[in-house]
């Protein structure tokens, strides 16, 4: 059985993790060697590749940080969530929601849809 809330879990702590080399250490752990991240504005294809993709969105929005909207579910290998990006405190003004297919209860393949975008953002 999957359990939703954990792997959601796992996958907000990735994009919140500042220090590289814990960030990698995250991958290695939550997500298989040949996973792909892709969503309308990104992809990335293997650990380094997402990690690039995150310390990019992590640049770009230096005083943000992802928040879980709701709750997560999921059935077999697979798993929804929704997502907020903002500052601490307030709501986020960037939203969206990803679906994880697992293999072997790790991260696989992430397509992620940008439910709420600001111009300029």
């Amino acid at each position: 059985m999957t359990d939703a809330t954990a792997i959601a879990a796992s996958y907000i702590a990735l994009w919140n993790e500042r220090d590289a080399t814990e960030r990698r250490a995250l991958l290695a752990r939550h997500w298989t060697a040949d996973a792909i991240y892709v969503d309308p504005l990104m992809r990335g294809e293997g650990h380094q590749a997402i990690d690039a993709l995150v310390a990019g969105v992590q640049q770009r929005f230096p005083d943000y940080t992802f928040r879980l909207i709701g709750s997560a579910n999921g059935h077999g290998n697979y798993v929804r969530f929704s997502w907020e990006l903002g500052p601490e405190g307030a709501d986020g003004p960037i939203q969206g929601t990803d679906f994880a297919e697992l293999a072997d209860g790790r991260i696989r393949h992430v397509t992620g849809f940008l439910d709420r975008v600001p111009n300029g953002a």
